[in-house]
């Protein structure tokens, strides 16, 4: 059914909107896709923050001119077939590493570009985006491996300091 022009004004407006406020815009090839499996993959997305549209080309590359899309999300070569944007709100690698794991199960969606964190990504960089997991599990290793060091360091001073004691220990009893 045929948007009327009043709806996909609304519609680019909508979209512009989300596009504006998104940390992470990725664009598949949803095409081999079948309705159960795109609802496997929304619910997923929908877990972790983000959300799938299937949008048509034309209106894409309008609400993202609007928006301020980088230039090389939007050419001709890439909006071609059928696409469906990936859209995150929140954390911007968390919609890639669902995809990533719902690819090694499916053969469908290709993943074809994105915007993360304001910065244009290639399909191979969103590939090896993919195999990472998300921002809060990131921070987490980040800070447990920062906290390591001092834990080590702190292990090491208590043990020269009860090393000193048992010496005295010692050194008392031996009088």
């Amino acid at each position: 059914m045929a948007m009327k022009k009043i709806e996909k004004s609304l519609f680019i407006d909508n979209l512009t909107a989300e596009l504006k406020d998104a940390t992470g815009v990725v664009l598949v090839n949803y095409s081999g896709m079948n309705v159960k499996s795109q609802q496997k993959l929304k619910k997923a997305l929908k877990e972790v923050g983000a959300k799938m549209v299937v949008v048509k080309n034309t209106l894409l590359k309008l609400a993202g001119e609007k928006a301020g899309i980088d230039k090389s999300f939007l050419e001709v070569e890439i909006l071609e077939g059928q696409n469906a944007l990936i859209i995150s709100s929140k954390d911007s690698v968390a919609p890639i590493s669902v995809l990533g794991k719902f690819l090694k199960e499916n053969d469908s969606p290709k993943l074809r570009v994105g915007v993360v964190d304001g910065m244009f990504q290639d399909t191979a960089s969103l590939e090896i985006l993919s195999t990472l997991p998300g921002k809060d599990i990131l921070m987490g290793q980040v800070l447990g491996s920062l906290m390591s060091n001092l834990y080590g360091l702190t292990g090491t001073l208590n043990a020269n300091l009860q090393n000193l004691v048992s010496i005295l220990d010692q050194k008392s009893k031996s009088k």
